[in-house]
């Protein structure tokens, strides 16, 4: 890992010299990320929880090149040399994320298409008309809980629970909803010290799941994943349903959340929606962004020596895709109050090999809520 430069404030900062990207200073990661930046250009080297090191890459032409070069990085986690020396320990709190699982997120080349083929197929098979009056139907319900109470928490009543009333619906386990798997999915990415815990408990709806539907199929994503030519394992449906859930989940949670809040507080963007001048769908596509569900995917990790951003990047080592800060990227956006009306080349999905597969689904979500 290279070394900053001399003179870094000591607030927030490692061994080595390295700035954290937890503790105080991180509590406004758009300002880290923006100091980093300045001292580093589009690729820092940054510290993780336990002083784990890995790269960050701040740039927005940085991360499209990461995400779209699957010779030179990819995602499958066993070749991260701090996980083989063991710098990452067993109880990290980020190892639900870290851990090499067998899904389509870890995997390359013929095992990619074929895991990936049985996840786009299955989606494939989804009513979207359909969907969109379920979640209407879910919308006035729980509008119908809180609309004459005089005032409401957006959040914790709307935002963190349309998302898996959805999802539940999509899976074939609507009966399953309920506060604790919203408490569980919303806790498991954060890195929490409950975060294992949360994973243990989804991973048990999902493997009981699985078994259900392969005994009993039914017209639901599950049993049409199941039910793919792939042929996947119980191990490789569980496993899949758990990061489509979570991820579908947490990030249209988030995104809920950020375009309310900018519609309710924001008197310009709001006359521009009612005005007709913006769409709710290109008021989410603003947000994405400016405010991406997730901020940052990790991790990548580099298959061989190469070079990104001008930095040295060693074999082995891991970087984390910084959507947010390449979003803000000053030679893609220089004015950030500029509206990005009809323009979709953000990272909030991603890109390459691993662009998100859902995203449709995410914004029909997000659209109708």
């Amino acid at each position: 890992m290279a070394t900053p430069p001399p003179g870094c404030p000591a607030h927030g900062i490692g061994p080595g010299g390295l700035r954290r990207l937890y503790g105080p200073e991180a509590e406004d990661l758009g300002a880290v990320y923006e100091k980093l930046r300045a001292e580093h250009g589009p690729v820092a080297p940054v510290l993780l929880h336990d002083d784990v090191p890995v790269w960050v890459v701040l740039g927005h032409a940085e991360n499209l090149h990461m995400v779209r070069s699957p010779s030179q990085f990819c995602r499958d986690t066993r070749l991260w040399s701090a996980l083989q020396d063991g710098t990452v320990k067993p109880d990290h709190p980020m190892m639900p994320h870290f851990a090499w699982q067998p899904i389509c997120v870890h995997a390359e080349g013929d095992e990619h298409l074929r895991l990936r083929g049985a996840v786009t197929g299955a989606i494939s098979t989804i009513d979207h008309r359909g969907i969109r009056r379920y979640i209407n139907r879910a919308t006035q319900h729980l509008v119908n809980q809180f609309c004459e109470a005089g005032g409401a928490d957006l959040v914790s009543q709307f935002a963190e629970h349309l998302p898996m009333m959805v999802m539940c619906e999509i899976l074939g386990m609507p009966d399953e909803y309920n506060d604790r798997i919203v408490q569980a999915a919303r806790d498991m990415p954060k890195g929490s010290e409950t975060a294992i815990a949360s994973n243990a408990y989804l991973m048990d709806v999902l493997m009981r799941l699985t078994a259900r539907r392969r005994a009993e199929p039914a017209d639901d994503f599950t049993s049409h994943l199941i039910g793919h030519p792939a042929r996947l394992t119980d191990d490789e449906v569980s496993q899949h349903l758990r990061i489509i859930l979570v991820a579908a989940y947490e990030a249209t949670a988030n995104l809920i959340a950020n375009v309310l809040r900018v519609v309710l507080t924001d008197p310009r963007f709001r006359a521009q929606l009612k005005g007709g001048q913006m769409t709710v769908p290109e008021a989410v596509e603003q947000s994405l962004w400016d405010e991406p569900p997730f901020s940052t995917v990790l991790p990548y990790v580099a298959k061989h020596d190469t070079e990104l951003g001008g930095e040295h990047i060693s074999k082995g080592d891991a970087l984390i895709m910084g959507i947010a800060p390449g979003n803000v990227d000053p030679r893609v956006r220089p004015d950030l109050s500029a509206h990005m009306q009809g323009n979709r080349s953000h990272l909030a999905f991603g890109g390459g090999p691993h662009e998100c597969p859902g995203q449709d689904i995410g914004r029909a979500i997000a659209d109708v809520g």
